[in-house]
Parts: structure tokens; sequence; C-alpha cells
């Protein structure tokens, strides 16, 4: 941050300008900074897994040898794993979250993240809106959150395969996985 102070010429009033350095952070470093954690929380994981990106991810990285928790209100279990209501009922806590709800429930996700010192989020998308909320993507940075708004963290090593390698090539043409997260 840099800050100039100086006299508004017109009132004669001391006036101090702030000026915020906004750091872009490719989604390659912020995807191997997100995945270097190993205490994950995925929202949105379902009882019926077909469908569900939030249940491939969660599967996967735990197939990975993360400690991965499911978060899902309406389950006590899934697939014969405990289920957690949120992220406060999760012990320990975590150390990033992949939300994998629908939009309008993100930017809630993302104000609880903030209030447990939650410093990943990433927002799953593939095609279509996923789970990318712009007022919770705001919420996030202005908090400290690095936040990743789009794509999947199965696009990216340690945990991707081939077809989620191909998927993150088409799909960074787009939108759908952003270039740089800030």
């Amino acid at each position: 941050m840099h800050r100039d102070s100086g006299r508004d010429q017109r009132h004669g009033r001391r006036r101090t300008d702030i000026r915020i350095v906004v750091t872009m952070v490719t989604i390659k470093d912020a995807a191997t900074d997100f995945l270097a954690t190993k205490r994950i929380a995925v929202t949105g994981v379902s009882r019926d897994p077909q469908g569900h990106g939030g249940n491939v991810v969660y599967k996967r990285l735990r197939e990975r040898g993360y400690e991965v928790f499911a978060v899902n209100p309406n389950a006590e279990t899934v697939g014969g794993d405990r289920a957690y209501p949120d992220l406060r009922s999760i012990p320990g806590g975590v150390e990033a979250v992949v939300i994998g709800t629908k939009p309008v429930t993100a930017e809630a996700t993302m104000r609880e993240c903030a209030e447990l010192g939650i410093s990943h989020v990433w927002m799953h998308r593939s095609m279509g809106a996923g789970s990318v909320s712009a007022s919770a993507t705001e919420y996030g940075r202005a908090h400290g959150i690095t936040v990743i708004d789009g794509g999947c963290p199965l696009m990216f090593d340690p945990t991707a395969d081939f077809a989620h390698k191909c998927m993150r090539f088409v799909l960074s043409r787009s939108a759908a996985v952003p270039r740089h997260v800030g």
C-alpha cells in the first residue's frame, strides 16, 4: 500500500491518497498452493453421487491421500463417510474448501471461511455457472482469502487425470477456468 499525503489545493485541507496494489497470480500457482494443503472440506457432496462434481472431487482428493471432509447439512454420511453440516463442525478445522454447491449458497460459505480463518477457497466450475458467485469472490478476496473462481482442482497435478487435463485445456479458452486469480 502506498500513501501520498499533500494539500488539497481547492480547500487547503490535508489529503491522503491510498493506493492498494492487487497481486494477480496464475491459476497454476494458485492451484499449486491450494493443493499443497492437506485438510480440505468439500461442500455440496451429495448422498446421490450421480452428476455431482463435488462427489468426484471429494473421492479423488481422498484417493490422493488428502484428509478430506464432506459437508452436507442434509446428510449424516456420504459414501460411508461422515458428513458435516457446516465447516465449523469439522474437528480440527480445515486449511482449504472446495465449494461445490449452487452459486446462491457460495457467499454464505465464503463468509464462514472468513470467520474460521480459512485462506484457500476454490469455487468449482466446469460447464455453466458451476458454484461461482461474483459476490462470494469479492467478499473472500476482500477478507484475504485466495479465491479460485472457476475450474476444478482435478484439472491440476497432483490430482489431475487425462480427462480433466483435456477439460482444463478446452475450458481455459473461456471464462470457466480463470487465467489469474487475485
